[in-house]
């Protein structure tokens, strides 16, 4: 089993990751481009969470801001609210 430490610092990166790689694959001034912004804007800041979570060493809700935040991003993704790479790993398709 992965120990709290190394398993927060991936989720970490895995949503700074995805949210790079993720780009909004509909017209922005339309509900599904409002949906869309909604799921990036809570999926970053979700990402400060955690890193505030980590600041205070509280590992546990930093693994789970970051885990949050990247479920969010996913199921835009799944939703086809955001398109990403064809060879990209971070997501379910």
């Amino acid at each position: 089993m992965a120990d709290l430490q190394e398993k927060t610092d991936r989720y970490e990166r895995m949503l700074a990751d995805a949210l790079s790689a993720a780009t909004v694959a509909v017209p922005p001034d339309t509900p599904l481009g409002a949906a869309a912004g909604e799921c990036e804007e809570m999926a970053r800041s979700y990402l400060e969470d955690g890193r505030h979570f980590r600041a205070d060493d509280d590992l546990v809700n930093a693994l789970a801001s970051f885990s949050y935040g990247y479920g969010w991003l996913d199921a835009g993704v799944r939703m086809g609210l955001f398109a990403v790479p064809d060879d990209s790993h971070l997501f379910t398709m």
